[in-house]
Order: C-alpha cells, then structure tokens, then sequence
C-alpha cells in the first residue's frame, strides 16, 4: 500500500501524538512520556483540546494547525476519529502514522467498516500505517520509544516483531532480566497496512538488525510474505512462533486479530520453503530470542558438552537423541588433550564429565581444548552445585575463556538461589544462560536448523533426463466439463492426469454388466473392478472395490456384489457404474500423491504413504508449486516411506528421478489450473522402481484467481521467453533464467577475460562459488527480472550472456547488471536483453532503473546511452550511474 518506505516511521524526527494525556496510567500520558525523554515530541494534541491541558507544554488542536513538518505522528484517540485524523495527516503531508486505538476488525463488523474507511483514506494518501490495536515501536538505537511500554530495553541486534501486544510485553520483561537488546521493537497489531512481509522486507536492509523474530497468528499477503522471507532469510535468521496450530487455538486468534489461521501444516511447508526456523512454544521463542542475540551461530550440529555432573551431562544426550543426533565425537587428538588435564577416570567421551570437584582452571582448560577441535560446532558448559563447586567462579572462568572468540558457547546452570549471581555474570558478558540442559540443547539445535537452511538453498537443483511435455488444452476441456464442487469421475479423473504425462493405469469405465464383461474380455485377466459414484469417495468403505478376477464369471458377479453393496451402504447414492483395469499385483511399495487447495497458500501438494491406512498412519510431506526436482526430493525425504522407497529387503527401490517427475508434473498441474480443489492419487503403486497411479480423484472448483495469481511463489515467467538472431546470423533463445542453470554460469564465466570480470563485479574474481551461483540462478521472479541468452546452434545449451534487474521492495525502483562472453561482444547480445530486462520492468510499473559502470567500460556506457539512460558521475565507484525513467524512452521491443 502505497510507497513502500517506512523510513519515516523508523527514523522520524519531527513527531506528534495525537492523544497526548497528563493523566497518569493512561496511554496518552505514557506515550508523551516515553517521546519526549527520547527527544522526538515536536507537537502534543490532547484528546479533547477545548478541555485538556498539558502544562508545560504547547498544544494543538489538531494536526493541521502544526507548523513544522511532521515524519511521524502517533494517534491514540478512539477508533471512530483516527480516519479525519488520518486525512489530515495526508493533508499535512506527514511521513507515516501509528495507530494505537483499538475497536477495529477485532470486535467485529462496525469495526471492520471502520478500518476500511481509515484504509480507504491512507491508501489514496499513500501514509504508510503501523497498527491500529498496537503498541507501538521502539528502537533502542536511536532512544525512540513510540510506544506505551514503560521501559526502553537495551541496545542489541535482535530484531521483534509481534502481532500481539501481551506477547511484546512478555519479551520486554524477558529481556531486561536476561539482559537481551534490541535494534527493533515493533507492536505490528491487525496489520490495516503495514504487515509481516514489509517488516521483514525492511528489516532485511537494517544493518542494525542481525537477526529477526516473529509472532504470528495470521498473515495477510501470503506472497508478498514468501518473497520478502525467501529473500531476506538467506542473509539472517528469520525464527517464527506461529500460534493458532489447532482448530480451537485458530478460533481464538480469529477472534484476537479479526482473520482466520489456515491448516498448521501448511504453514510448516510455507516457513521451510522460505528458509524460516520455527518454534513451538513461547519458551523456545525467548530461548531463541536469547542465543540469536548473544552468540554467532554454529556451523554445524557437532556440539561438545562440558559437565560436572554424570546426570546432566546424560540429560544433555537424551535431549540430543529427541531430535535424531547424537554429541560430537573426540578426534584422537582431542582425547590426548583432555588426558593430559583430566583425571584418569574420567569419561572419556562426550559428554565430557570432569567430575564435581572440577576447578574454575580445569573448566576453562577444557573449554580451550573443544575450541581448538576440529571436531565439534558449539560448546554447552553445564554447570550443577556441589559442595566443592563455586558457581561465581566457574562464570567468570567460562567469561574470560571466549572474550575475543567467535565461537558458539551456551551455558547452563542449574540450580536456584546459589547461581543467581553467576547467571547474571553470564547475562552481561553475553553468554546464553539456561536453566536445564533439554532447553539449552533445544536452542543450539534451532540454530543448526537455519545453518542447514542456508546449505540447502545453495543446493543446486539437477535438471531431468527430458523436456516435460504437457497438453494444457485437453486438460483445460476436461476441467470446462467437470461438475462443479463435485469430483471427476475416476477415469474422467485419470484422463486429466495423463494430459499431464501422469502415469496412471488403463481404466475403462462400465455403465452394465454387459459392459462390464465385454470390456473384461478386451483388456485381459486378472482385473480390478471398483465402484463408480460421486456420492461415495471412499469406494473401500462401501465394499466398492474387488481384486484379482480372473474371468468372465468373476466380472458378472463382482458386478453384482458392488451394485448391491453399494445400494446397502448409501441408499440415495448416484451410482453410475464401475471401472475396470488390470490388476497390479503385489507392488512393491503403495504410496500418496496429491493436493489440495488452501485459502491462504493456494495449492499444495502431499506426498506419503498411500493406501487405505493414508489417514491413520499420517505419514505426510506437505510442499508449495512450483517445485522443481531437488524440491521434489526433499518433499519425499520428509517422509518415513522415503526409507523403505530407496529399497527395502528383496524390494527394489523405487525410480526416484521418475517420482521426481511426478511431482514436478503434478505441480505444473496446480499451477495452469486453480480450478483444482483437490486431487488425491492414492495408492501409486511402485514395481520393480516404475510408479503409476492406480485410483484418483479430483475435486473442481469455481474461483475468480486467474493462473499463476493464486500462487504464493512467483512460477517461472515462460511468457517471456523470445528469439533473437545476433548481428551475425546466430539463433539465440531468450528465457528467464531457471535454477538449473548454475552449470552454464559456471561454464559462461570460465571463458570470460579478467577485464570483462573486472567490469561486472568491480573486482578480481576468481570463480562462482556456490553462494554466488545460488544468488543468480534461484531467481523471485515477482521482485527479479533476469534473462539468459541461449545459443540455439549448440549440440547442448550454452550460454551467451546474461541481464538482470533486481528490484526494491516498494516494486517501483531497480538495479540492472548485464554481462556477455567476449566472444560474443559487439553482436547485439546484451542490448537485446537489457531492452527485453526494460520492457518487462515497465510492464510490471517499475518507475526508475539504474545501474553502475565503471569508466573504463566504454562498451557498456555506449549500450547505455543507446538504450536512453542518463549518466551522472558516482564518485564511490569511480564511475558513472546510469539512469533510466521507464515510460517508453527506451527501446519497445515488445
């Protein structure tokens, strides 16, 4: 909603409150409090200004009457005024506003009526809103406290963000006694503008925020959330405590923040698609709060424990075992050390107990020699009071041990009354403190999650064996005919499938017995026969479902027998008939394929174990389209059945790369078509490593979303794709690019000279590593606009060249950067894919692109000015910035 910079709500100068109160206990008077301490009150207006006054003080009756310019103004009057508020702070021409008041959508629908009058307003006025029914912000920093909490906390690199108010003053007591800081505090409320996404989108470019915590109990633009948590999550940890998991807990935060939570699991999908770790527990929520904030994270998940104790140090390993690990292993080298300094009847293994009586010097020792190994990520100092054991001092050996290093050490003391000065030691020197060994763990491996996510999302997907073929125009007529709200019948069902390569078995439907012996007869013994009716989903329920038969007589009288049971199990149920298919006995593995529409992430896709104990066994991987063949794979490995599928005994394994296949064409299937509510293939049998899908089903529904539109992660844009022929002659194929295509940027940039190096990156670059060839192929394509050139001569695809323009949050401002292989200089290349790189951004109302080049880069500043780019001198790179304002001055190509 309007401009996307929130700068002036976060980095106001000039700030008014509207609703200033010297009553004390009021909001009002907390506010005018907390604003002028720090500095930044420039304008008090009280509720009512015919009858308050604020001694001391000068008063305005209303924002318009403020002479001085206004970044932020902060309204906490009732709910029915803030929109003539609202207006006059547009009319004023103010920054941004923070809406304390509360009695919008939450109480229900006079409120709601009342929050779209304000965002009817502000969006007209484009004033960025944080609120209503918020506490405010608060950024230790810079001493802005622009709420009514009583306190400001310490300065720190954590960043918070919560959509409950009660949730942020139980952190901010969390925080001044375990001494945690914060770079931002923000009471974000019922989100009428300002929501997750943004604060995340934001909060990536502070520097000031390392890290960034989230409360949620619902989300609002789903993929503006995706794409901003996708981005920024590949540069600091994102940690959620999502509430509302249960259908009682999702009524209840329907009724606190006025929307309704969607399936839990969905969100679990959505928040590890996005690189997001996420919590369960408040609990967990501080302890993460705690670690992130204190402490760099850990490499991996190789955790050394250091205790005085036989039976914490056990806890320590349970706790381990709980999440499928096991403590570092001791390196031989390591052993040695430890016993040079440790009693011979020490535990020689991890935990490394070094017994009740272990000085402050031998714990420190110690430390130093798990520092020095090559075998562990992270160290947990357990601590438990003895009789010989001085807790203060063991502190301050653990303190003065790790000054200076960056190296993941979390403590723990347990115990009561004799640690509490330890622990505050602890606290201050920015060590995380915990209480039990199972909470200290728990974190540590929290952490090691984001590690993991970082790998992943520099994995590079591999691409399949064949081009996917998919006759979206037999599926688009089969789904204009499908009944609505009704499932497809079986082999209506399976057809669909196959338009899109699915494998499924031959099925033949009959109406009679006739029919049902005739078509016995042509396919071939052993067959299955099953029920065909709309009205009973569930065929195995209704004793709708016979295997094995092996001849006519066989066929005649299951017939019969599904007829009957049929008719006994759901009198007014439509029967229309059977289908019939050969029999695919004893397969090796049974599993479920399929999908579902959710109202928040659109469609959604299952895999686990199939058959008819799918629902009593939820064995289950829930993942979002668009998927490709690596994000297939980790769909499966989620599961238990992904064991028994890599082989099993005298079973073989199931062809991974044709599941794979399924997955991918199940996923282009949801994307071309939102009309799919649901879709189940269950069972896929699996024989001798060959999939096929043997029952399915597939509910349509009508929806007003056009394809693509009710996806939360941009597809791959396929209608940019174009042909070009270079200045001599050459073919080329213009396409976005994919995140398969790390290989050809490796190739490309291996035949580039080190000057054309110099000119794109601005320094010696010596290869792609994996974080850089993750960054350029693992594309958003709803903030990113980036083409490769393809020579369509080559036996195998190489690439020519490369443009891209990475946009700002607010979608209106981006960067560009071309780069093409010497070779292929000077034939049209890279003008080409910038003019196309421009025209997509104008389509997608970009306002403004620049881009940096060096002065040497004479080729580059010529393409530029060709194309209609301004140029101005840039003194930090030596070099000119190129300017572009999109509104046909460049090149249409289109």
């Amino acid at each position: 909603m309007g401009q996307y910079n929130l700068n002036k709500i976060f980095q106001p100068v000039n700030v008014a409150i509207v609703g200033a109160s010297e009553k004390k206990g009021t909001i009002g008077n907390a506010l005018m409090k907390n604003l002028i301490d720090g500095g930044f009150s420039k304008a008090l207006l009280p509720v009512n200004p015919r009858y308050d006054t604020l001694h001391g003080h000068e008063c305005f009756g209303s924002v318009s009457s403020i002479k001085i310019q206004l970044d932020l103004v902060i309204i906490a009057t009732p709910i029915h005024t803030v929109a003539d508020i609202v207006q006059e702070c547009i009319e004023k021409k103010a920054g941004g506003a923070i809406i304390i008041s509360a009695g919008g959508k939450e109480i229900g629908i006079e409120g709601r009526k009342i929050e779209e009058k304000i965002q009817k307003i502000a969006y007209k006025g484009g004033l960025r809103i944080l609120g209503p029914n918020c506490m405010g912000l608060i950024q230790p920093g810079v001493r802005l406290n622009a709420s009514f909490a009583s306190e400001m906390p310490d300065i720190g690199n954590l960043a918070f963000v919560s959509q409950s108010g009660a949730i942020c003053s139980s952190i901010l007591d969390l925080a001044f006694k375990e001494r945690i800081g914060f770079s931002h505090f923000v009471s974000i409320g019922s989100m009428l503008d300002i929501d997750f996404g943004d604060m995340i989108d934001y909060l990536g470019n502070e520097p000031a925020a390392k890290s960034i915590l989230l409360y949620i109990e619902s989300l609002t633009n789903v993929r503006k959330f995706m794409s901003a948590a996708r981005s920024v999550s590949r540069i600091k940890p994102i940690i959620v405590l999502k509430s509302g998991i249960t259908p009682a807990g999702a009524k209840a935060a329907a009724s606190h923040t006025g929307a309704m939570a969607g399936e839990d699991a969905v969100y679990d999908a959505a928040f590890k698609r996005a690189g997001i770790v996420r919590v369960d527990t408040i609990e967990e929520l501080f302890d993460c709060a705690e670690l992130t904030a204190k402490q760099p994270r850990p490499k991996g998940q190789r955790l050394a424990i250091i205790t005085n104790g036989g039976g914490p140090g056990v806890m320590a390993t349970d706790a381990l075992g709980r999440y499928g690990q096991e403590p570092a292993a001791l390196d031989a080298e390591t052993l040695k050390a430890l016993d040079d300094i440790l009693p011979s009847f020490w535990s020689r293994s991890n935990p490394i107990d070094i017994l009740g009586d272990a000085s402050p010097e031998l714990f420190s020792r110690v430390l130093n020699i798990c520092f020095n190994s090559k075998t562990m990520d992270g160290v947990l100092v357990i601590l438990a009071p003895q009789a010989l054991t001085e807790p203060f001092l063991v502190a301050q050996s653990l303190v003065a041990a790790i000054k200076d290093r960056q190296y993941p050490v979390i403590a723990c003391w347990m115990g009561g009354k004799s640690i509490g000065k330890a622990v505050d030691l602890l606290n201050e020197a920015g060590i995380p403190t915990y209480d039990t060994p199972e909470r200290a763990v728990r974190a540590f491996l929290y952490m090691v999650e984001y590690t993991k996510n970082q790998e992943v999302l520099l994995e590079i997907p591999p691409k399949l064996n064949k081009n996917l073929v998919f006759n979206q125009k037999k599926a688009g007529d089969l789904i204009s005919h499908a009944p609505e709200n009704e499932f497809m019948t079986e082999s209506e069902s399976k057809k669909l499938l196959q338009a899109y390569g699915l494998p499924v078995i031959e099925t033949r439907t009959a109406s009679t017995k006739a029919q049902a012996s005739h078509i016995g007869r042509e396919i071939g013994y052993p067959l299955v026969m099953k029920l065909q009716s709309a009205d009973i989903p569930h065929k195995t329920d209704a004793g709708g479902v016979l295997l094995d038969l092996r001849c006519d007589a066989d066929v005649c009288a299951a017939f019969d027998r599904i007829m009957v049971s049929a008719r006994k199990f759901k009198p007014d149920a439509r029967l229309d008939g059977v289908t019939i298919q050969p029999y695919f006995s004893n397969p090796d593995f049974e599993i479920l394929l399929g999908a579902k529409r959710d109202p928040n992430f659109g469609p959604v896709i299952l895999f686990g174990m199939g058959g008819i104990y799918t629902e009593v066994l939820k064995d289950r991987s829930l993942g979002l389209p668009p998927m490709n063949r690596l994000l297939a794979r980790r769909l499966m490995q989620e599961t238990r059945v992904y064991s028994l599928l890599k082989g099993y005994r005298n079973r073989a394994a199931a062809d991974m790369e044709k599941l794979e296949e399924m997955i991918v064409r199940l996923s282009q299937l949801l994307m071309d078509f939102p009309q799919i509510s649901e879709l189940d293939m269950n069972p896929v049998l699996i024989k001798n490593g060959n999939p096929v899908a043997v029952d399915a089903r597939i509910l349509v529904s009508p929806t007003k979303i056009p394809p693509f539109m009710h996806l939360v992660i941009g597809p791959y844009p396929a209608e940019e794709e174009s042909r070009m022929v270079s200045a001599d002659g050459q073919a080329i194929f213009i396409r976005p690019v994919k995140p398969e295509d790390a290989p050809l940027f490796t190739a490309l940039f291996k035949e580039l000279s080190p000057t054309t190096i110099y000119y794109r990156f601005f320094s010696a670059v010596k290869e792609l590593n994996p974080k850089m060839l993750a960054r350029f192929t693992q594309i958003d394509y709803d903030r990113e606009i980036a083409l490769v050139a393809i020579d369509e001569t080559s036996q195998t695809e190489r690439m020519l060249g490369v443009a891209r323009i990475i946009g700002d949050p607010d979608g209106k401002t981006g960067e560009f950067a071309v780069l093409v292989g010497d070779a292929w200089h000077g034939k049209g290349i890279g003008v080409r894919l910038l003019e196309k790189c421009l025209s997509i951004a104008e389509k997608r109302g970009f306002k403004t692109v620049h881009g940096y080049v060096l002065k040497e880069n004479r080729n580059m500043l010529a393409l530029g000015k060709k194309l209609g780019f301004g140029m101005e001198r840039d003194l930090d790179t030596d070099g000119y910035k190129l300017v572009i304002q999109l509104g046909g001055k460049h090149h249409d190509i289109s």
